[in-house]
């Protein structure tokens, strides 16, 4: 049986390479009885390969079942899987038989095994190992002749070094691994599997078909899909459910797929090691060093007067003075994109003596009453507000531009604007 004949049957679509790599694997191992863990995102049809391999088997005629290890509870799983007997705990009025016993001579599909507990591991490896089990509270050995095909979303080697797996499970289930690609590493797919699923929906709920402009297509094709297949297939319901347009634009598309998922660009990554900022704790900054560097400057102007100026020399050194003004003011006004302005710097006052006692010492006072701080708006609101409007007018009304000049998403900004009124 070649590719498309296994596509066919089993319902699988696309011609990306990486799919045909993993059928190719299903196909070679499904006639042995070895164990294989089948590994991939959620979503990206894991289950369905777990099928391909059991009907390309010779237990293709015996009993197939699917158990999700993630969904059932710690403390029956092991009856679930392995059975009980009668009155071995609180609850068990009779006995049961385990699905390793029911699937005798078929195969069992594990979905999710790294959700096992430890305990449920060391029986699994068990009868991996010699097809043997017991029943919860029995003492009689029983065998089994299953073969096991399981499967996970997360990194079991990972697992096993955080001590959470079994090193010689994995090692046991590992016997094939068999990789499943996500949809992003599938892109020629995409469209392929939109169509089928929007043709199946509209013949399903008797609505018109659904067309893409090439900018859609883009959209379609360049998206993340972190949900994989089973995202896709929901997007296409709902769009051939709920949209009264059938030709379906980029614009359009968007409404369906989330806003936050649609950039490729890479995502910010929060360091441990360095302090995070919100964009108001980034403006209080902002105006807390600005205060501190006004403090700094007026204490740098007194040190200055304190150590050494003199009548003769103040006219000297005053420039100096105000060029260290002038060096700080705009390192802060550029901070708030020149939004708070300085006040003049503190004046210096010299006194004549022999104007008033007679003496021919001049002497030199500061009054730090001459430095004051300006009484400005500090409203977070109406700063926002402005910095949105510059953004806005130097960008010529270019939402996407302004947002990328303010260090914000796009998304942030349509809210600011509709929040403060600034339509």
């Amino acid at each position: 049986m070649d590719h498309q004949d296994i596509k066919n049957r089993f319902g699988i679509i696309g011609n990306s390479p990486l799919l045909n790599r993993a059928i190719d694997i299903a196909r070679q191992v499904a006639p042995t009885d070895i164990s294989v863990l089948i590994q991939g995102e959620s979503g990206s049809g894991k289950e369905v390969f777990s099928h391909i391999i059991h009907q390309l088997s010779g237990r293709k005629h015996g009993p197939f079942i699917a158990v999700n290890c993630g969904a059932i509870p710690e403390g029956t799983i092991d009856s679930e899987l392995f059975g009980h007997e009668k009155g071995s705990f609180t609850g068990a009025h009779e006995a049961r038989k385990g699905y390793f016993e029911v699937v005798d001579g078929g195969t069992i599909f594990l979905d999710e095994v790294g959700e096992l507990p430890l305990g449920t591991q060391a029986r699994l490896l068990r009868v991996l190992e010699s097809g043997e089990y017991i029943r919860v509270g029995s003492s009689k050995v029983q065998k089994t002749n299953v073969r096991v095909v399981a499967a996970t979303n997360v990194d079991v080697f990972e697992a096993v070094k955080k001590g959470k797996f079994r090193e010689d499970l994995y090692y046991r289930l590992n016997t094939v691994p068999l990789r499943i690609p996500a949809l992003r590493e599938r892109k020629e797919d995409i469209y392929l599997l939109f169509r089928k699923f929007v043709v199946d929906f509209a013949d399903k709920y008797r609505t018109p078909g659904i067309q893409l402009t090439p900018d859609a297509q883009d959209l379609l094709t360049n998206y993340s899909w972190p949900g994989n297949v089973r995202q896709l297939k929901n997007i296409a319901e709902q769009i051939a459910v709920l949209e009264k347009e059938r030709v379906v634009t980029a614009q359009i598309l968007s409404n369906y797929i989330p806003a936050e998922s649609q950039t490729t660009l890479p995502m910010a990554v929060k360091d441990a090691n360095k302090e995070s900022f919100s964009e108001r704790d980034l403006l209080y900054k902002v105006l807390f060093d600005m205060r501190k560097d006004m403090v700094d400057l007026k204490k740098l102007v007194v040190e200055l007067i304190q150590n050494g100026f003199n009548p003769g020399t103040i006219e000297q050194n005053s420039p100096y003075i105000n060029q260290l003004y002038q060096e700080v003011r705009p390192a802060a006004n550029a901070m708030v994109n020149e939004e708070y302005n300085m006040q003049q710097p503190a004046t210096l006052t010299i006194h004549n003596p022999n104007q008033q006692h007679g003496n021919n010492n001049d002497y030199l006072t500061y009054d730090t009453q001459d430095v004051e701080e300006v009484e400005e708006s500090l409203s977070l609101l109406d700063k926002e507000s402005d910095l949105i409007k510059k953004a806005l007018k130097k960008h010529k009304g270019k939402r996407k531009a302004a947002a990328q000049e303010l260090g914000i998403s796009e998304r942030t900004l349509y809210r600011k604007i509709k929040d403060l009124n600034l339509e």
